[in-house]
């Protein structure tokens, strides 16, 4: 068994797919309408979905915003260099919430910027091996 994907329901899918390919730097893998339901899906991530995880952002064409839910935590990425990663996110238009730094009581390197729809992203930094 293996994670196959997260499902985010956004609010304006272009909005949504800019951010995550622009700013984050995946790839659109796949969309498709539904138009009898009136939703589309869209798959984004770093990687073919047959190799890792990816996003599956769900646009209701009815609906154009959600109130986010008490128990969603956050999507975390690795990177590189976390300091790197905010310079570039805000260069291309992106929300750092949380400036890269030390995780409180610990070492890792960690940021968090915010997608459009208000989800948090997590960012850490690749440990040195």
């Amino acid at each position: 068994m293996r994670i196959l994907h997260t499902m985010l329901r956004v609010g304006h899918l272009e909005k949504s797919l800019a951010f995550y390919t622009q700013v984050l730097g995946m790839k659109l893998l796949r969309q498709k309408d539904y138009p009898d339901g009136r939703f589309t899906l869209a798959f984004v991530g770093y990687q073919d979905e047959a190799a890792g995880a990816v996003l599956e952002l769900t646009h209701n064409w009815d609906t154009s915003h959600y109130h986010l839910g008490e128990g969603f935590g956050h999507i975390a990425i690795e990177v590189d260099d976390a300091y790197t990663a905010c310079e570039e996110v805000r260069k291309r238009g992106g929300k750092i919430t949380r400036e890269a730094g030390p995780m409180k009581h610990g070492a890792t390197i960690i940021a968090f910027v915010e997608d459009p729809d208000g989800y948090k992203i997590e960012l850490i930094q690749k440990k040195n091996q």
